[in-house]
């Protein structure tokens, strides 16, 4: 992952705030006019920023420009360029960070997410980098800048967008309804699975202690699968609460395969509700299953408290 480097930004953006404080206003603009080239020109050695017009005189005005005009300078048809981190990626970590900086409004993130994908949808390389990138920093949990909602926006802006191939719409299409589904307040989807006796059960059915049932799905076979399972079993907070009736845990294997989900059975507590879905989960996109192990936090209803959660912040 880059680092965020906005420095340069920031001083694009203020732009020319206290020009009322000098004597000589023509000065001023001409110290701002040289101010601002040299900091577009160091930033361009690593990202082609546009020059912000010195007529925009607010930092409002001058960040709706630049995010408006962010990758005009940049040529997605390049594939050398695509490839150099210190610019296409950290020139995307920089985009990511003024959208998401709790300041920039729907309408221009939409704006800014609508003007990349119309310059990049053009040219396979450019959907291929671009794509990666961007699903890696703000779809990937264990992403710094992991935000599911920006990325649904931006795959919004692929699925409208009259550049976007069909396949591109569609794998956008499919993503969509994945992260739309089961989210905080609504109620989880319901699915079947096995117990270690071979009945079937639901999830709907599945009676929960204490109004809170950890709902985990795992692969035995996954190294940070085993982690959280290792680190589970050791936590006395989860423990005691299982065994005071508070909390429910229900593991669910979602691979298919129940050679190895019987083998590992011996590993798992015996509070816990263990079973497999038998792939249903995953075959029929009932979860977003992006990246295991993944947890859920519900009430004894099914309404879901916490959407694919870390360990932590389900625990508190």
């Amino acid at each position: 992952m880059k680092k965020l480097t906005i420095t340069l930004l920031s001083i694009a953006l203020m732009g020319c705030q206290g020009q009322a404080a000098n004597g000589n206003p023509a000065t001023h603009e001409a110290e701002e006019e040289r101010t601002v080239q040299t900091s577009t020109e160091s930033v361009e050695q690593q990202f082609p920023f546009p020059q912000i017009p010195a007529a925009l005189r607010t930092p409002e005005a001058r960040k709706d420009y630049l995010l408006r005009n962010y990758w005009t300078a940049f040529d997605f048809a390049n594939r050398p360029l695509l490839d150099n981190r210190d610019v296409t990626e950290q020139g995307l970590v920089n985009f990511i960070a003024l959208l998401a900086d709790g300041q920039t409004d729907q309408t221009l993130a939409d704006a800014a997410l609508a003007a990349l994908t119309e310059r990049m949808m053009p040219h396979a390389d450019g959907r291929e980098v671009m794509g990666k990138l961007l699903k890696d920093y703000l779809y990937n949990p264990n992403s710094p800048m992991y935000n599911e909602p920006l990325y649904a926006r931006y795959l919004q802006a692929v699925e409208v967008c009259g550049a976007s191939p069909s396949a591109e719409r569609q794998r956008a299409r499919y993503l969509l309804r994945l992260i739309e589904r089961n989210r905080p307040g609504e109620v989880a989807t319901d699915f079947t699975y096995y117990n270690k006796e071979g009945k079937r059960m639901t999830l709907a059915q599945t009676a929960v202690k204490g109004d809170r049932l950890v709902l985990l799905f795992y692969d035995p076979e996954c190294d940070e699968c085993h982690a959280l399972l290792e680190r589970m079993k050791a936590d006395t907070r989860l423990t005691e609460a299982v065994r005071m009736g508070k909390v429910t845990v229900l593991a669910v294997y979602t691979e298919g395969d129940d050679e190895v989900w019987r083998r590992a059975l011996s590993d798992m507590p015996s509070t816990w509700l263990v079973g497999t879905d038998r792939g249903e989960v995953k075959e029929r996109a009932l979860y977003d299953l992006k990246a295991m192990p993944c947890l859920y936090l519900l009430d004894s209803q099914k309404h879901v408290i916490l959407k694919d959660a870390e360990y932590e912040e389900v625990m508190k």
